[in-house]
């Protein structure tokens, strides 16, 4: 008996040794996986970045012998966040000028800018992020104290929503800008025969072909720094929305490096040189950066008054908005990107902006199709044509947080019965089933909390108004987390490899210190990020 011993002993240790070896074994989570059955699981393997199980943690141990394990302490975990519309770069740039947001009124601007200068002592003065809608005086302001502080030095101020800027005669000087000049799809105020310093939509250009390109340093720190911050809040992928074609390159030999990991979902601006771009060489693609996409504009915003409505305003008489570019260039952009099989993605915040994108969708895509061709905001929408997204396959790509921002003043913009058809999410989700969330920073914060919040409780983060705004138009956990997630991916063709936390897909997720699916609506916000992880290396840990 003795000397078959060891012979059993040999055949008990293979009865135990593992199948397959892994990178990463994360157990004891919650994980919801946002399959096609949003189903939960505990456990999930990760090998050479990719999800290659996911299950019951006792199962997949006897399968695994993972080099890592992960115990997530029974926190959530989820497919990493993806935000569906932003301006990432835009966002990393802003991270390095004057900080405007949340001024209570032009004096705090103001002093705000003189604060930045004395610090930044050369070249332009740039700052973003003024809201004449939460000041005290709902004015658009004027460019005296800017020249009187600053009357050789040009200075910029954007509007948070980037569709107006406040410039000082400087700025006016170098841009050759002369009162009473006129510009198709935007405006340059003047008022008795002076200019105000007030530029809109398509007159902001006038100024800002002036300033000097971004050094590589700043471009570079641009990037850098924008990521830091998105990881810290779970975005994984961002989109963003109208670039050169000449930052393609920067940003894939960022990605290269290993300097920037975040994924990117690149639209490129409605401009010919992207265009021929484009069309030359096909769509780009790599695992972390997917070019095939084309941002153009109809419309400028609600709080300019530059969104093109199919009656006046309620505030403003005999001013209904306007369209940035003639219907026959929309038209004529249309068919060539859909000859080249491209996406085209519109911004459309009015009535009348949106009923003409969809019109010219629709003389296009002639019905049911997979174009995914995406309306960005899908702000307000007359009745009537709510119907044309489904028509046409048209995918309405909106940002909550929209609704919570503006709910206070839109409806002086609007009326009260047209504010009825405005932010519509639940209504426009309807339509194809599906729906992609973003947040437009930095327009809005970058937090993805911030936006699951608006999209299910209405609220904004003062917890008002108490019964939530127009909840009717208010959307389900569940759609909100796929909005974040899967459905964001569809957006961008790229469902079949981000979006679940599913066999084959990269192992990008994040771990939360509180159920969104369960928690109380009012603790929605506060909910932070604990971990975020791509191709299964975590970018970002809470300290």
């Amino acid at each position: 008996m003795k000397r078959f011993l060891p012979v059993l002993l040999l055949l008990l240790v293979a009865c135990k040794q593992k199948d397959y070896n892994a990178d990463l074994l994360v157990k004891n989570a919650v994980v919801y996986t946002v399959d096609d059955k949003f189903s939960t699981a505990d456990a999930f393997v990760v090998t050479a970045g990719k999800i290659v199980a996911v299950g019951r943690a006792d199962s997949l141990q006897e399968k695994y012998n993972a080099r890592q394990v992960l115990d997530a302490g029974g926190k959530p975990v989820y497919p990493g966040f993806i935000d569906a519309h932003a301006h990432f770069y835009e966002y990393g740039l802003g991270l390095q000028e004057a900080a405007l947001e949340g001024t209570k009124s032009w004096q705090e601007v103001v002093d705000s800018v003189q604060s930045f200068a004395a610090k930044n002592p050369e070249g332009w003065i740039v700052g973003r992020g003024w809201d004449q809608n939460k000041w005290k005086v709902k004015e658009f302001p004027n460019k005296a104290k800017l020249d009187s502080l600053f009357p050789a030095r040009p200075v910029i101020l954007s509007r948070i929503d980037g569709h107006a800027v406040m410039v000082n005669q400087a700025a006016l000087n170098l841009a050759g800008v002369k009162p009473g000049q006129t510009i198709i799809g935007g405006k340059i105020e003047t008022i008795n025969g002076k200019l105000t310093g007030l530029m809109i939509d398509n007159a902001e250009g006038i100024i800002t072909r002036k300033i000097p390109p971004p050094t590589e340093p700043v471009t570079q720190k641009a990037f850098i720094e924008a990521q830091q911050n998105c990881f810290a809040v779970g975005l994984t992928t961002v989109d963003d929305c109208g670039l050169p074609y000449t930052m393609v390159n920067t940003i894939a030999q960022l990605q290269h490096k290993g300097a920037l990991k975040m994924r990117m979902y690149v639209m490129l601006s409605d401009n010919a040189d992207n265009y021929d771009y484009l069309f030359k060489r096909g769509a780009y693609k790599t695992p972390s950066l997917n070019v095939r996409a084309f941002k153009v504009y109809a419309d400028g915003a609600l709080g300019s008054r530059g969104a093109c409505l199919l009656k006046p305003y309620a505030d403003q008489k005999n001013w209904s908005g306007f369209l940035l570019s003639q219907q026959k260039h929309y038209e004529e952009v249309a068919q060539k990107i859909a000859a080249h099989g491209f996406q085209m993605c519109t911004h459309a915040i009015g009535d009348s902006a949106n009923r003409v994108i969809l019109k010219v969708y629709a003389s296009v895509l002639k019905g049911k199709n997979d174009k995914r061709w995406r309306i960005e905001h899908s702000q307000i929408v007359a009745p009537e044509d709510v119907k044309l997204f489904g028509e046409y396959s048209v995918i309405p790509s909106v940002q909550p947080t929209h609704a919570t921002s503006d709910m206070n003043w839109a409806g002086t913009r609007l009326g009260k019965q047209r504010l009825k058809s405005g932010y519509a999410y639940k209504q426009l989700l309807d339509q194809n089933g599906w729906m992609p969330l973003g947040t437009d920073f930095p327009v809005e914060n970058i937090n993805p909390m911030y936006t699951f919040y608006a999209a299910v409780e209405r609220k904004d983060l003062k917890g008002l108004p108490e019964g939530g705004f127009q909840m009717e138009n208010a959307i389900s956990r569940k759609e909100a987390l796929q909005g974040m997630t899967i459905w964001a991916a569809k957006a961008n063709f790229e469902e079949k490899e981000k979006g679940s936390i599913e066999p084959g897909k990269f192992a990008d997720f994040v771990i939360l210190d509180d159920d969104i699916m369960k928690a109380n609506g009012s603790a929605l916000p506060k909910i932070k990020v604990l971990k975020t992880f791509i191709n299964g290396e975590q970018v970002y840990a809470k300290k």
